[in-house]
């Protein structure tokens, strides 16, 4: 080697140790960060559900991060806006999947967006953890192999409402309901039906009034009317629709001096309803599918210590209570993995949970067989423009 090309070697060997050095610390250890990918409402009329859920997401693994992460690695969310339309969500899965290499995806926002995003997920063998969807689709039996879920589901909420209306003396036939045009709408609508059919099973689909509304629209005046003309007049609306139309409903109601009860299952987000309505909103009750957010349970004084020091800019919420549990849930299965992280041992790890704790002053469970954690719904109702906790037992007809 002649002294011109050994020069040249070793000024390249200078040159690229001098770059290795000056590369910052952080891209080097985002390499190593465990990268966890969401697809969510960002904007339109369900944006509030999903910043909340990202909100709530990002605190957990914060949180976590801020301990030294799981196993020493550090938890990151890359979270993209499907703005609550399936197609939008089918590319964004793709891309989570295929070009970020994510290891989940966790809370995804709405039912629609499910039925694109839970085939995919099955797939591609990717962990779907804890949906912000109570919909059937997620809850087969046996369960899907990659979809974990957290909350109730639809069924079970409007089962609640539908028990709780009857033990307050409205008849079944007074029920009626409210959904939106798809696939979220007909699973809480077909649920509450079943509820009511469980109780009164001469009664027939034509007997319960029901109208409906285009998703990602606030056209609700011809549901609306569809209520109006009904036999009986409803004494009963349950609501399976999103925060912006379900307001508009409530407020058009009370405008044309309609003003049965309203409930709404917890995906209308009671925080943007309540904001939306004002003083419209007085009796409106919502269930939930997490203990109140401002109450004295484990989980909730975590997750508001979480929320004030990690995301000190985005409101309390049922919604991002909902994604830190998600978030915590998720890393409770990471943290039990020995060895190499993959998808399949993630997996695993939620099928070997059996019961546990996370503070919700419930028991939750996974197994094998049975992927949803939790099968609770709190009902809450609003007065005097505050979220309050509320018991069906002292509920009488008025």
């Amino acid at each position: 080697m002649n002294g011109r090309v050994f020069q040249n070697l070793f000024s390249i060997a200078i040159a690229t140790a001098f770059v290795w050095q000056a590369m910052p610390i952080g891209l080097v250890q985002a390499e190593e960060d465990i990268v966890i990918g969401m697809s969510t409402a960002l904007s339109g009329p369900t944006a509030r559900l999903g910043l909340d859920m990202r909100a709530g997401v990002n605190a957990a693994f914060q949180e976590i991060n801020s301990q030294e992460g799981v196993n020493g690695r550090m938890v990151q969310l890359i979270a993209l806006d499907d703005a609550y339309e399936p197609r939008n969500c089918r590319n964004n899965m793709l891309q989570l999947i295929g070009n970020e290499n994510v290891m989940a995806i966790i809370g995804n926002v709405g039912t629609p967006t499910a039925v694109v995003a839970v085939p995919l997920a099955n797939e591609h063998r990717i962990p779907f953890v804890a949906p912000f969807t109570g919909a059937s689709l997620l809850r087969k039996s046996p369960p899907d192999r990659y979809v974990v879920n957290y909350r109730a589901s639809y069924a079970e909420e409007t089962a609640a409402m539908v028990k709780g209306l009857v033990q307050a003396g409205i008849k079944p036939s007074e029920i009626a309901f409210f959904t939106q045009d798809d696939s979220y709408g007909d699973d809480g609508y077909y649920g509450g039906l079943a509820a009511i059919q469980s109780i009164r099973p001469e009664i027939t689909q034509a007997e319960i009034a029901h109208g409906r509304y285009a998703r990602n629209s606030q056209a609700v005046e011809s549901a609306l009317a569809d209520l109006l003309v009904h036999s009986p007049t409803p004494k009963a609306v349950i609501m399976i629709g999103a925060y912006a139309p379900c307001a508009e409903f409530i407020r058009l109601s009370k405008a044309n001096s309609f003003e049965p009860r309203f409930l709404n299952v917890s995906f209308v987000g009671v925080d943007p309803l309540l904001n939306s309505l004002g003083k419209l909103s007085e009796g409106v009750v919502v269930t939930q599918v997490v203990p109140h957010y401002e109450g004295d349970t484990p989980i909730a004084l975590e997750y508001r210590r979480a929320m004030q020091k990690f995301q000190p800019d985005e409101p309390l919420s049922f919604g991002s209570l909902e994604g830190y549990i998600a978030g915590r849930l998720l890393l409770r299965s990471m943290q039990s993995i020995e060895g190499k992280l993959t998808r399949e041992k993630i997996v695993e790890a939620f099928d070997q949970m059996g019961d546990f704790e996370l503070g919700l002053g419930v028991p939750l469970h996974l197994s094998r067989k049975d992927h949803q954690a939790s099968n609770m719904v709190w009902p809450t109702v609003i007065q005097g423009q505050k979220i309050l906790p509320m018991d069906w037992s002292d509920w009488d007809d008025q």
